[in-house]
């Protein structure tokens, strides 16, 4: 089955419970529906989880877990896809956000942005999650919003705009997938019906 296939890769609800940034959902983590694995849970979790990952705000975590907590979705699904974002992918996501930015907003990305190289992007990336790591969520905010220069419009839309897209992308995979596991595990047991019956009956 879909769920069992997924058990694998995702964290057990005693280790979202135990988790020390979701000390604050310990009164709501009781809650049995945030932890069922159907294909509208799994799916609504993927698109909250990958939505808050591609954003570089602060708290991704809890902020999964409230979306989790609101829309109903799978809570463990949804704030491991959190981690989606982390200091080796930032600093792609935030090129390739910046690009998708300055072409909406029609610029130029190599003249507007000179200094907008991958190396400075990570060395941006390291930053941030260190600011974040260690609580400093206004020095970040501050340092994103000033360091950023010029380029922060484009990039402001590339991130929400490859967030929604993200999301969207991941919501109807999930609900494509599963619904092809669901109709792959029904015709393995129809053939292997079949295959018993001709067993019984040579």
């Amino acid at each position: 089955m879909a769920r069992n296939y997924l058990k694998r890769f995702f964290p057990t609800p005693e280790k979202i419970k135990n988790h020390p940034a979701l000390r604050a959902f310990q009164h709501v983590l009781h809650d049995p529906n945030l932890f069922h694995l159907n294909r509208h849970s799994v799916s609504v979790a993927f698109f909250w989880g990958l939505l808050i990952a591609i954003l570089p705000v602060p708290g991704q975590m809890p902020l999964a877990a409230l979306a989790a907590l609101v829309f109903r979705c799978n809570l463990p699904i949804a704030v491991a896809l959190a981690w989606v974002s982390n200091p080796i992918t930032t600093p792609f996501i935030l090129v390739l956000s910046y690009k998708l930015g300055a072409f909406l907003l029609q610029a130029d990305p190599v003249g507007a942005a000179p200094n907008l190289t991958f190396e400075y992007l990570s060395h941006s990336a390291s930053y941030l999650w260190s600011e974040l790591w260690d609580g400093n969520f206004t020095s970040s905010w501050h340092w994103l919003i000033t360091g950023l220069g010029h380029i922060w419009k484009p990039l402001a839309l590339g991130l929400v705009v490859s967030a929604i897209l993200c999301g969207a992308l991941g919501y109807f995979v999930m609900q494509i997938w599963w619904r092809w596991h669901v109709i792959y595990a029904w015709q393995k047991r129809k053939t292997k019906r079949s295959s018993d019956q001709n067993d019984k009956n040579p």
